[in-house]
């Protein structure tokens, strides 16, 4: 094991220093000049971009939430799951630590409901069917939107209506000046527990009709932190341990423009170590369980406009997944328990829309996957599975009002090469969406959707060895929303805009899939079970001010109302109970304030209190938590670029806190962070 893991080392330091031999010496060869005026342009596009962006989310017939890059630059976060918690309507599963896993709820559906999207295509897990954000950086994205229901356009993939709620990455596409043909952004974090990461951004002009990026990302923290521990007897301060991560990404891209179309094709790699820090019970703080990851895909995309009515839109993906998991604490009749995962994944998309009139469109979709998993453990199936989507939808757009109707057709086909499969499934769902202007002169609207829709039970919960029960049935939700939103651009005014949005929403949950421990923690029994009622308000409110000149003040503010209970009739004791890690409320605040090249910013996040079990009592019950994050920096400019220095303070009360019980969460931390760009 020793080998191994100084081999791997080995591989990411030679990566890392390929990164910067790229940085040092390939880059200045010939790397352009920015001017002044350049600059000042791209700031004004992103202006003009950010208002675009509000203005759609007022219009959107679906809930709809977006952080753009700037937005991300100027909050406190390392990975996408950080990013996401101000969100509303949004639980963020944290297991601690930098490389701990990190997973998202939506509207108390469960993590397998949200579906994550990578430049218009899905990132897919047979397995657990469980996305770990933390994989997904910052440094390089153009924004993330999360869409409650789904994306309200028809020129989309067939995987694009098969979820309850959608996360959408963009990566940012080169964008260049006339005879401008190459930038480059770089960045260095550091910080509190060990944190190092170096970044890389370079973006290369082959051609007016072919641009080139390539971002590479590399980051190494031993994760120790103190944390406050008590047994009900004594209290201790402890420090986490196992918590190190190494990691390096590297992500290059093709843009590319056809006549009457575009292109876009892309390769992605990732290479994770890090220890897996365990429950802190019964006076335990050492753990020596690790875990490793190495992830592959090649995806690329050809949008293309046959002619005045018809656009095609053609996608495809090859995906590996390889996992391997060691616990030296565990041992098996084969020695110590080292579980290995291979998972792959092709797919092919083809959607066409169809402009019928100027206020009629309709679209088809037909996507199909075929995915596969392999593992090293005994008496494992070996199951593959074949999907087929296939989406017929329809919309029509008036001056004032919107309405788009789609049916959505899943088709699942699974097989094993050991013991039973849990055969074909064919299902039907259906959603309506639609948007109405209320009034000619003001941007008020009324919003609503209804959305049926299933998820399909996981590699994991059908074959798993003495775990799976392939008799499982899919999990079916019903999504009913309907909501308001107002936006208004002020002119001459200091008060620039108002952008509100509030929706009320109702979930009902059938069969939902349930992991009950059995004779001992590795062997658990899978069923459905239960009936769940889920009832929710959102708000949120965004602005900004000029009370001086130059200097400008934004503000966010999101609050969400959740009861989502059990209404099992076999439920008894917990009939109506909160469902476990659901808070009632909980709400977010951020602020930013700009004065020529100086920024700062302040964000809050609450969560009120939450039971982490079934029964709603004393025993289960986890405390309110809130953290209040600031941070201040200052841009120089340069005559051929730009140095932004920029300094962060997380948790700023030092708050102790837990989102999953005895997983303990860093206090008081910091980081510091430089950015050059050419």
């Amino acid at each position: 094991m020793t080998q191994k893991h100084s081999a791997y080392a080995g591989t990411m330091q030679f990566f890392l220093f390929l990164s910067i031999l790229w940085t040092g010496f390939i880059l200045p060869l010939n790397a352009g000049a920015q001017t002044d005026s350049t600059k000042k342009s791209t700031q004004l596009k992103e202006v003009q971009i950010r208002e675009y962006r509000l203005t759609e989310q007022s219009k959107s017939p679906t809930p709809l939430q977006i952080l753009t890059a700037d937005d991300l630059k100027r909050i406190n976060s390392l990975s996408v799951a950080d990013a996401i918690r101000y969100f509303s309507g949004v639980q963020l599963k944290d297991y601690g630590g930098i490389g701990g896993l990190k997973t998202v709820n939506v509207r108390s559906l469960g993590t397998n409901h949200t579906a994550v999207f990578l430049d218009g295509i899905q990132v897919g897990n047979a397995q657990n069917g469980q996305v770990d954000l933390g994989k997904f950086s910052l440094n390089n994205l153009e924004e993330i939107a999360l869409y409650s229901g789904q994306k309200p356009e028809l020129l989309v993939p067939a995987r694009a209506f098969a979820s309850a709620s959608s996360i959408y990455l963009k990566t940012k596409a080169p964008d260049f000046e006339k005879d401008q043909h190459q930038q480059f952004a770089l960045g260095l974090k550091s910080g509190s527990f060990g944190l190092i990461n170096p970044s890389l951004v370079y973006q290369y002009k082959i051609n007016e009709n072919l641009q080139a990026s390539i971002n590479t990302e590399y980051i190494r923290a031993d994760g120790k932190y103190k944390f406050r521990y008590t047994n009900g007897v004594f209290d201790t301060t402890a420090v986490r341990n196992n918590g190190d991560v190494e990691r390096f990404r590297l992500q290059a891209a093709l843009f590319g423009k056809i006549k009457n179309g575009k292109w876009h094709a892309q390769a992605y790699s990732f290479l994770s170590d890090r220890g897996l820090p365990g429950a802190i019970v019964a006076n335990r703080f050492d753990f020596t369980q690790r875990i490793w990851d190495r992830d592959f895909f090649v995806q690329g995309s050809l949008e293309k406009q046959l002619s005045n009515k018809l656009t095609v839109l053609i996608n495809g993906k090859y995906g590996y997944a390889y996992q391997r998991y060691l616990d030296p604490d565990y041992v098996t009749t084969t020695g110590l328990l080292d579980n290995r995962f291979k998972e792959q994944e092709a797919y092919l998309s083809v959607s066409a829309k169809y402009k019928i009139n100027t206020a009629w469109e309709a679209a088809y979709a037909s996507d199909y996957s075929y995915q596969t998993l392999a593992a090293n453990i005994y008496m494992f199936p070996y199951p593959d599975r074949n999907t087929i989507l296939n989406v017929l939808s329809s919309s029509l757009t008036f001056k004032q009002f919107n309405i788009q109707v789609n049916l959505l057709s899943t088709t699942v086909v699974d097989q094993v090469k050991l013991y039973t499969s849990s055969g074909n499934k064919q299902v039907f769902s259906p959603t309506v969406m639609l948007s109405w202007k209320l009034f000619k002169a003001q941007d008020l609207r009324l919003r609503a959707f209804y959305k049926d829709i299933f998820r399909m039970p996981t590699f994991n919960d059908l074959y798993y060895t003495f775990i799976g029960n392939t008799l499982l049935n899919p999990e079916y939700t019903k999504q009913y929303n309907v909501g308001l939103t107002y936006f208004k651009n002020f002119k001459n005014s200091k008060l620039k805009f108002i952008d509100i949005q509030s929706d009320v929403y109702y979930n009902r949950v059938k069969d939902k899939i349930v992991a009950q421990p059995g004779a001992n923690l590795f062997r658990w029994i899978m069923y459905n079970v239960g009936l769940v009622d889920i009832r929710g308000l959102e708000l949120n409110a965004k602005t900004a001010f000029e009370p001086l000149t130059d200097f400008v003040m934004n503000i966010g503010i999101n609050y969400t109302f959740q009861k989502a209970v059990d209404v099992t009739s076999t439920a008894d004791e917990t009939y109506k109970d909160q469902i476990p890690y659901i808070p009632k409320n909980s709400g977010s605040f951020l602020t930013r304030l700009d004065y020529h090249n100086w920024h700062a910013n302040y964000s809050f996040i609450y969560t009120g209190f939450r039971y982490n079990q079934k029964a709603n009592n004393i025993y289960n019950y986890m405390e309110p938590w809130y953290t209040h994050d600031a941070a201040i920096g200052y841009e120089f400019k340069l005559k051929k670029g730009s140095i932004n220095l920029n300094g962060e303070v997380n948790n700023l009360l030092n708050q102790y806190y837990d989102l999953i019980p005895n997983f303990p969460m860093p206090g008081r931390n910091y980081r510091l962070t430089l950015n050059y760009k050419l």
